[in-house]
């Protein structure tokens, strides 16, 4: 075959050291734009990221050109230096050293969107360590919780 065709959807899930509360409304979209611009500069169309004040969802397409690893590396080293510019109170920001990263059916990217969209509502309900739990069970990720979130 001559030519290279790729389509990976990939749902991405990460959040901020210790789960610290520190995304507030008025930083929010703002880092949102700017990660969708570290994905956009790696040929990795961002659909939709959105997030909660501890946490990030990105639904992107992962370009045929770079590794999962090396985008989340990208994503987190570029945002992470430049969200502590943005306000005094962000000078100590950290993203955690792990991520999850799941696999979308393109048949079911309509409903990951609206779960990204409505992330505000969701945790009124759930925190981030249920709902990750869930999507690590969702798609039968063994896991030791002692390493999950540290």
């Amino acid at each position: 075959m001559a030519q290279s065709l790729v389509k990976n959807y990939i749902h991405i899930i990460f959040s901020t050291k210790h789960r610290q509360h520190i995304i507030s409304k008025n930083f929010e979209d703002e880092i949102h734009r700017y990660l969708a611009g570290i994905c956009n500069r790696l040929e990795c169309n961002p659909i939709i990221i959105g997030g909660y004040t501890d946490h990030i969802h990105i639904l992107c397409l992962l370009s045929k050109k770079i590794s999962l690893v090396e985008l989340m590396g990208e994503l987190k080293a570029h945002s992470s230096r430049w969200i502590k510019t943005k306000d005094e109170s962000l000078k100590n920001f950290y993203w955690q050293d792990g991520y999850g990263a799941f696999s979308v059916n393109p048949s079911e990217i309509d409903l990951v969107k609206i779960y990204i969209k409505d992330q505000h509502e969701h945790h009124q309900k759930r925190t981030f360590q249920d709902e990750y739990r869930m999507f690590l069970k969702k798609y039968n990720v063994v896991y030791d919780e002692r390493y999950v979130w540290d």
